[in-house]
Order: structure tokens, then C-alpha cells, then sequence
């Protein structure tokens, strides 16, 4: 799905055949003083900072390592826990924890919402926000099933879309706010999240289904081999796409062309003239699927021949998109930015153990019969109850089968208080957080999958973060002390000029730009702003839930 630009744009840059460079120069209207006109962000999903590393010191040639000469290595930043697609993405674009965000996973539950088709006589639904809500429109599109969203008894009993669900603004909102450009794809139709509150965050928005075989990619395909030569592992319960790391490199190749296109003052489809976005991107699934599929070769994360060649993959989509920055003068006045949503884990081969989550489904029912209202699992499990007052229950019985259960903690009451809002103030808050045990997924036995995200593990959550221009000072750099990827918002918007705490997220938790980005004297008005955002960010009284 795309967004309409503004007309006269349209027709000053197909009337004048203007340049990208041109085009984005008659588009931007931030502040000219900025230290970058634009920001390209690139979740590579799965990344750890130790598989950059690596494939760093292997690759001296790669684009990733001349982006590391060229930018900040942060080889301490963390995601947002639980570190799930949606609350990772939302912590680079809001600047916000879940606490702010109010959005815990992309299968999740509100209290105050009512389920589908329920004409809302009741409250409490399941939120599950993925390719299950896929409809076509009848005319080769993939949309949003408006008869599978949840309900707002509060406002008409309105389905709710994932953007309205979200609590915050985004950066892309921001932009857009102060005059600019934006774009952005990503792997799923409910990912329209991204356009915020308002519902119009981004003028171009991609999302093709991953889920589905979107543009024939899956047509006349054989078998996919493998890198080492011989057929390519598929996990036991697949989508088309994902299942195989060939068709997700092609997947990943169509999402990386809407970037190209719109680098050269295209739409994300080539089919009509834009601006060059001030701020745009992409997430990419190829290094993910290659560590569910193949998995590391040891505990220290040396990497196997298929995760090798997926960041192999990544790195030449990104080298294609410095290119095309390069050919239409445009790098130098490009921030790009390589992170993560989240991590993946284990690492470690011999600490993976799957423990199918119908154990865990029997002892909540045994403890508080029918209080289970959704369990949503992966390598960490939340739970929501009924009846709070069954919480202590339910967690004691969790504790005192730990070790079947491959628990290391159940976070309730108190302790779940001081990481998240407490579920009796909030009604999308978990009653009780399950911290699996390093190692664990919550899985069927013969799912094929080597690894998971969506927990609390340093797997999980320790991720590439790598910021690149030019124009900084010091590039080159690793920056080793702790750095949460919620810094990646701020320090966009400050570097296109635009003040920080115009993101929601960022006054309510004080969210700091990301340390040591030194920009070149010539934008020091744009420096001293950011330094002055960074020091004093409006305090901000908390939204009411």
C-alpha cells in the first residue's frame, strides 16, 4: 500500500525532470542548518552486535565495514524487552519502551477492548496484530480485515487498527509535522502501525505479506539449495516465504528495490515522481530466517555458512544503496542507520530446548481453572488472566514447576511493577511475565526452528547498532558503554534539525540522543540544538491509560 504525496511535488518533479537530488531539494522543508537532510534506517531483524563484528573482520571490504569507517559503532545496545518485532521497531521510530508505547508483542491482549463481532456487550479481547488479519481486496491487494480487529467500546465500538492502538507519535509523524518526506516497508500489512496516532505518518508506505507469495516470487522456483550446495532446511511449520532462506533473499530484494526507487525520487513502485524521503527505510527478515533455519556453530556465535551468507545478502543490499546515495549526490547529506529490531537466541546450539507451551497452558488452568484469557509465547511467555486476583496463584504454581517448565523467573506484582505500568493501572499490562530459561523456546518438539526472539536475553535484546555519514567527526569509533536502541528516535529527528522531544515517548521517559555523534562545525546551530535536547527534555505528565 502506498500514500499520496502532495500533487504539486508530483508535477514540479515529472514537469522538470528534476534530479533526485533536485527533487529532494524541492521537497525538504526542515531546517536547513540540519546536520543531514536524510535518514535511511535498516532493521537488519536478528543482527547481534557480535554477528556485525564478525562479519566485519571477515569481509574488510564489505559495505557494512565501510559504513563502520565511516559512522559510530555502538557495540552495546540493547532493544526494548519483550524483544518482539513490534516493540523493537516501535522503540527506533517512538524512542519509547512499551511502558510508553502500550504495545507489549504483535499478539497481545487489552482489557478495555472488545473481541471481534462482539458489538462490543463485552469487554477483554485478544489483540493479535499479523498476517491472520490478511484479506484480498478483491483487486490483488493485501489489506487489513476490518471484521478481525478488535473493538473500542470507548469510541463507537470501532475496529482498531494497529496504528490506533499505538499510544505515541512516531518519528515519521514528526517529519511529516515539520514539512518533510516519508517512507517506509516492512513485512506485513499491520504494519501500518508505523503510521502513528494520526493514521498518516507516512506518505509512502510498502507491505508486502511475507506471509504470502507476493509477486509470483515463489513461481517456477525449485527446491532452494542451501549454502553449503545440498537442499535447503525448511522448519516443520513454514510460510511460503520463510521457510526457505533463498525465497526470503528474494523477498528481501523486492523491499530493497522500493528503496532504491525512492532514492532516486521515485515511489517505492518506480511508477511516479517523489521526493527523495527525509526520513525512510526498510526492515529486512534474511539474517532472522538464516538463524531459525541454520543456526550458529557454537556457543561464542561463530557464524554457519547459511547465516554467513544471509548477512552476505544484507550487506549487498546495503552496499546498493550507498551506491545509488553516491550516484545521485546524496550520501553525503544521508544518515544511515543498521540496527535491529531484535536479536534471536539461543546462540548457543547445545542450550536450545523446546517445551511445547500446552505444558504451560495446563498448569495456569490447574491453578486458576478458566482464568487464562491469552498466552502468547515464544522464547519468553506473557500472560493474561481473567481475574487478577489469581495472579499470586498462578505464579506460585509456575515457580514450583520451574524446572519442567524451563522457568528462570515469573515476574507479578511488585517486581513486573517496576520494569512495566502495574496491569491494574493499565489495561494491556501482562498479569504475569515467564522468564524461560537461557535456552528455552516455548515450541512444539519437531518445530524445526534453531532459534527464537520475543524474551528478555541478552540474545535477544544485544543487537547491531551502527550510525554512518560523511559528515561525522571521529568516524570509525566503537562506542562501548550501554545504549538502548530507544535513542535511535531522538537522534534522528536531531539530525534532520528537529527537536527531539517532539516524540510523545521521549518526554515521557526522558530518552536521551544516542552519545558521541560529533557533527563538523559547519552545523554547529543544528549540534548546540541537539546537545540542549539531549540535556533538557521536557518532562512530560503521563498519558492517561
Amino acid at each position: 500500500m502506498s500514500r499520496s504525496f502532495p500533487a504539486r511535488l508530483t508535477a514540479l518533479c515529472a514537469a522538470f525532470a528534476l534530479s533526485a537530488a533536485a527533487c529532494a531539494s524541492a521537497a525538504a522543508a526542515l531546517p536547513s542548518h540540519a546536520p543531514v537532510q536524510h535518514v535511511l534506517l535498516v532493521s537488519v531483524d536478528g543482527l547481534h552486535a557480535n554477528d556485525l563484528a564478525r562479519y566485519v573482520a571477515a569481509h574488510p571490504a564489505s559495505a557494512l565495514a565501510q559504513l563502520a569507517a565511516q559512522g559510530i559503532d555502538y557495540t552495546n545496545a540493547h532493544t526494548v524487552s519483550p524483544a518482539d518485532s513490534f516493540p523493537g521497531l516501535l522503540a527506533l521510530v517512538t524512542g519509547g519502551t512499551p511502558a510508553a508505547t502500550g504495545v507489549y508483542y504483535d499478539d497481545s491482549y487489552d482489557r478495555a477492548l472488545a473481541p471481534p463481532g462482539s458489538a462490543c456487550r463485552r469487554t477483554g479481547a485478544r489483540v493479535r496484530f499479523d498476517e491472520s488479519l490478511d484479506k484480498d481486496d478483491g483487486h490483488g491487494h493485501t489489506v487489513l480485515d476490518a471484521a478481525k480487529l478488535p473493538r473500542d467500546p470507548r469510541h463507537g465500538c470501532a475496529p482498531v487498527y494497529p496504528h490506533d492502538y499505538l499510544r505515541v507519535n512516531t518519528a515519521f509523524e514528526a517529519v511529516r509535522d515539520a514539512g518533510g518526506y516519508t517512507a517506509w516497508t516492512d513485512k506485513h500489512p499491520t504494519y501500518e502501525l508505523i503510521e502513528g496516532p494520526s493514521g498518516h505518518g507516512v506518505d509512502d508506505l510498502f507491505l508486502p505479506e511475507i506471509g504470502g507469495n507476493y509477486e509470483g516470487l515463489n513461481k517456477g522456483l525449485s527446491t532452494p539449495r542451501g549454502p553449503t550446495g545440498g537442499p535447503e532446511r525448511a522448519s516443520a511449520q513454514t510460510h511460503e516465504i520463510t521457510g526457505s532462506l533463498a525465497r526470503t533473499e528474494a523477498y528481501d530484494d523486492t523491499k530493497a528495490r522500493a528503496v532504491i526507487n525512492e532514492i532516486d525520487g521515485r515511489t517505492h513502485a518506480g511508477d511516479a515522481a517523489a521526493a527523495v524521503p527525509n526520513l525512510f527505510g526498510l526492515n529486512l527478515q534474511s539474517v532472522n530466517v538464516a538463524q531459525k533455519l541454520y543456526g550458529y556453530r557454537d556457543a561464542e556465535g561463530a557464524l554457519t555458512p547459511g547465516l554467513d551468507d544471509a548477512i552476505g545478502h544484507i550487506d549487498a543490499l546495503l552496499g546498493s544503496f550507498v551506491a545509488e546515495l553516491d550516484r545521485q549526490h546524496l550520501r553525503d547529506d544521508t544518515l544511515v542507520i543498521v540496527t535491529a529490531k531484535h536479536g534471536n537466541g539461543p546462540i548457543d546450539p547445545a542450550r536450545l530446548r523446546k517445551i511445547d507451551e500446552a505444558r504451560l497452558v495446563r498448569a495456569i488452568d490447574q491453578a486458576a481453572p478458566g482464568q487464562l484469557a491469552q498466552l502468547t509465547t515464544d522464547h519468553g511467555a506473557l500472560v493474561w488472566l481473567r481475574d487478577a486476583r489469581a495472579t499470586e496463584r498462578v505464579a506460585a504454581a509456575l515457580r514450583a514447576r520451574s524446572d519442567t517448565l524451563g522457568i528462570a523467573d515469573v515476574l507479578s506484582g511488585e517486581p513486573l511493577a517496576l520494569r512495566f505500568p502495574s496491569p491494574e493501572r493499565d489495561s494491556r499490562t501482562p498479569d504475569l511475565v515467564i522468564v524461560s530459561r537461557d535456552g528455552v523456546i516455548y515450541a512444539r518438539p519437531n518445530d524445526g526452528k534453531l532459534a527464537e526472539h520475543g524474551g528478555f536475553h541478552d540474545d535477544d535484546t544485544h543487537v547491531a547498532l551502527l550510525v554512518a555519514s560523511p559528515k561525522l567527526a571521529g568516524a570509525g569509533r566503537s562506542v562501548s558503554w550501554p545504549v538502548s536502541t530507544t535513542q535511535v528516535a531522538p537522534t534522528l529527528l536531531a539530525a534532520l534539525g528537529l527537536p527531539p522531544d517532539a516524540l510523545q515517548a521521549v518526554r515521557l521517559e526522558g530518552t536521551a540522543v544516542l552519545p558521541d555523534l560529533d557533527w563538523p562545525a559547519a552545523n554547529a546551530p543544528a549540534r548546540a540544538a541537539q546537545a540542549a535536547q539531549a540535556l533538557h527534555v521536557a518532562p512530560a505528565a503521563p498519558a492517561a491509560h
